[in-house]
């Protein structure tokens, strides 16, 4: 360690005995839930002056005075991004079979005590007794196998209908109640990274860590211009021991990619995307930029994206605002705030839909330590690390999955499985259309309301296996993402269905996004075969409507600015068709929508739909649409309705004439 600091700058913050500490808090905040601050960096004053300890709550006195407060960073020269590269750590550990081996070893041996210790336990009866010693053990093993094992454990606490109460209890210690390192490293750390003293930097800071995560552990400290901040250092030799790990996973995957010719997934790819991530999430500058990047897109939603602070941000170092926020694992705390539990999921599935469909930037790893309820009811995002994204092609195949599915269009899902890559383009649909129609029928009930997530993905599963499926990298991320949110929605509500909260956001992109997959998409939801399926149009309608941001008199005028505009050739040719065909024959025989009656009953209950949104303003819709009959096409549409009208009437009067002259 350096010899300890002594600040005298003129700065007020003395680090033991201030006279404005920090207040303190009980509520959970950047992942904790710990008190305020007591104390800074076991730190003493000396003739007035604060003086930094060694870490150990010593100091061996030889201070050096700081005169200046310019930003660690103003003249530091940033390093090199991470990057996860195979073929380096290949070479990097190619001859260190002991090592290899060794590392291998010590992550079978403690599963395998554990097994054992299960098994006798068993033959004496004593298992069910002796559970949450299970569990204890469970999570020192995860604890102490290092960053890789503790995000399998961390992926695996939200999960409470996979996991018992009594292993959930554990697990969940693994999002930020992990040992943490020494004090004494930290702050070298920070030297290290920032180039000077952290007294030199943070007028206050903890003496000790109030949590510690998988990747680092965090100190509550405040700015010298007063900013409280969160200050995350990251855990010594990280890099070395996730190397190794990431090395060994994917010479096991290539192993048994090539041993096991039932295994069609990439599983080399998969684990490369994981890695990919797992570099990227070690570098915090990194993370910064992430953050600036996620409130850039998504900072007009009900949520709240931390500010960073870059001057004071390093590789394995990470300077950023600080939250006060409630874990939503904790309900009791949620409900003592006033706070909606199930309101604060459903913001959560929202921003999950808009990250996931909208930019396709989005956050892999959604687990309850990364996620906070704020008092003022919005979401706080705290950590962005492991960040992924979703190209416009894989953006559309979701949107159009989610449609086919809900419809129950499972051969359009099955084409959909061909697009999004999970069935080679030559693959026979004929076996496979059948089984995912058992699938989800029975996941998803009577209506998309009733859909289960788990039932799907359980069975999707046994599906994947049966057939020529293959599960493409860019999924795995997506999947973690979606299971981890479904698995807090679960804890906070039971019967909480995350389809029937996503389905209004998708009808609305599907009635007014312009995009040709989309049109095309609608084009096959609304017309079977030539004939119009009004009540499709109707459940759009009605789903859309309870979307928060669905906006209806602004989808009208885009509707019909679509369907005069080239793209809207289809709608507008076959409009004629959809109003003056004769009753119910857009219906096939049989169906139950027989007894919908005529067009015309069809278009006043779609007018009764709108009429029940209580933002929708006719005469509002009247600038737009003498905008739009100035338009060739309309004045060409309307000349063909009025003709189709006036043949209609004639044929109508004609057979009025005909049966009054038989009688």
């Amino acid at each position: 360690m350096k010899a300890p600091t002594e600040l005298a700058t003129g700065s007020q913050h003395s680090f033991q005995g201030d006279p404005s500490p920090l207040p303190e808090t009980g509520t959970t905040s950047n992942g904790i839930g710990k008190p305020g601050l007591t104390g800074s960096l076991n730190g003493k004053a000396v003739n007035g002056k604060a003086v930094l300890g060694n870490g150990s709550g010593q100091n061996d006195g030889s201070p050096t005075v700081v005169t200046e407060e310019t930003p660690p960073t103003a003249h530091r020269i940033r390093p090199p991004a991470l990057r996860y590269d195979p073929e380096a750590l290949a070479e990097q550990f190619r001859g260190k079979r002991g090592m290899v081996w060794g590392r291998i070893w010590n992550v079978i041996t403690p599963f395998l005590s554990l097994l054992l210790w299960w098994v006798w336990d068993r033959l004496w009866e004593n298992n069910r007794r002796n559970r949450r010693l299970y569990a204890i053990r469970l999570r020192e093993i995860l604890t102490d196998l290092g960053p890789a094992s503790i995000k399998i454990g961390q992926a695996l606490s939200t999960r409470p209908d996979l996991v018992s109460p009594i292993f959930l209890e554990e697990l969940v210690k693994l999002q930020d109640e992990l040992p943490p390192f020494s004090n004494q490293i930290a702050f070298q750390l920070i030297r290290d990274e920032l180039g000077r003293d952290p007294l030199d930097i943070y007028a206050e800071m903890t003496p000790s860590p109030i949590a510690a995560a998988s990747l680092g552990q965090v100190y509550r400290g405040r700015l010298k211009t007063g900013e409280e901040v969160a200050i995350k250092v990251q855990r010594p030799d990280l890099l070395e021991r996730i190397s190794l790990d990431m090395y060994i996973v994917r010479a096991l995957a290539a192993w048994a990619q090539k041993t096991f010719p039932r295994i069609r997934s990439e599983l080399v790819a998969i684990v490369e995307e994981f890695g990919s991530k797992l570099f990227e999430e070690m570098d915090y500058m990194a993370e910064g930029a992430n953050a600036n990047k996620f409130a850039k897109l998504y900072g007009h939603l009900p949520i709240y994206i931390p500010q960073i602070y870059e001057d004071y941000t390093g590789r394995r170092v990470l300077t950023m605002e600080w939250i006060d926020g409630i874990k939503l694992t904790n309900l009791e705390k949620i409900k003592a705030a006033g706070l909606d539990g199930r309101k604060l999921i459903e913001i959560g599935v929202n921003c999950s839909l808009r990250q996931l469909l909208d930019n396709g930037f989005f956050h892999a790893d959604p687990h309850p330590g990364n996620l906070m309820a704020m008092r003022d009811g919005r979401l706080a995002y705290i950590d962005f690390g492991m960040m992924s994204t979703v190209l416009p092609f894989q953006r559309y195949g979701l949107l159009k999955a989610i449609i086919h599915l809900v419809n129950r269009d499972f051969q359009g899902l099955g084409k959909d499985y061909v697009d999004l890559g999970f069935l080679s383009e030559d693959a026979d649909l004929t076996p496979i259309i059948p089984a995912l129609a058992e699938v989800f029928e029975g996941a998803m009930g009577a209506s998309v309301a009733e859909l289960n997530f788990k039932s799907i993905t359980d069975k999707l599963s046994e599906v994947m296996y049966d057939y020529p499926f293959r599960v493409p990298a860019y999924y795995a991320l997506i999947i973690r993402s979606l299971v981890t949110l479904d698995g807090i929605a679960i804890g906070i509500d039971p019967n909480f269905k995350v389809l029937s909260v996503a389905y209004p956001y998708v009808a609305g992109r599907l009635l007014t996004d312009p995009a040709p997959e989309l049109r095309e998409s609608l084009q096959e939801l609304l017309f079977n075969q030539g004939e119009f399926r009004w009540t499709r149009l109707e459940n759009l309608l009605r789903n859309a409507s309870n979307s928060d941001e669905f906006e209806l008199q602004e989808s009208l005028e885009k509707a019909l600015d679509f369907i005069f505009s080239d793209r809207g050739a289809f709608l507008r040719n076959r409009l004629p068709d959809v109003i003056f065909a004769p009753a119910n024959s857009t219906q096939p025989q049989g169906s139950s929508a027989l007894k919908q009656g005529s067009q015309s009953d069809n278009l006043q209950r779609l007018w009764g739909l709108l009429q029940q949104n209580p933002h929708f303003e006719p005469l509002e819709l009247i600038p737009a649409v003498l905008k739009i009959a100035a338009r060739p096409e309309a004045q060409k549409l309307g000349s063909e309705l009025a003709s189709r009208w006036i043949q209609r009437e004639a044929a109508h009067l004609l057979r009025t004439v005909l049966v009054g002259s038989q009688r």
